[in-house]
């Protein structure tokens, strides 16, 4: 499980998200990185990445 303090980083005073935000949920819901695709945990929506 990812913690919280993972998804952020600090660039020049400003807060960087790592991470993606799910199109269908809206801002504040992350997607999980599969390797070869993004997954929303929450509703299921998925993108496969291209090779």
């Amino acid at each position: 499980m990812v913690e919280k303090r993972e998804l952020y980083e600090v660039k020049n005073n400003q807060i960087v998200r790592k991470r993606r935000f799910c199109p269908k949920c809206g801002p504040g819901v992350f997607m999980a990185d599969h390797g070869d695709r993004y997954s929303c945990g929450k509703c299921g929506y998925t993108e496969f990445k291209k090779k």
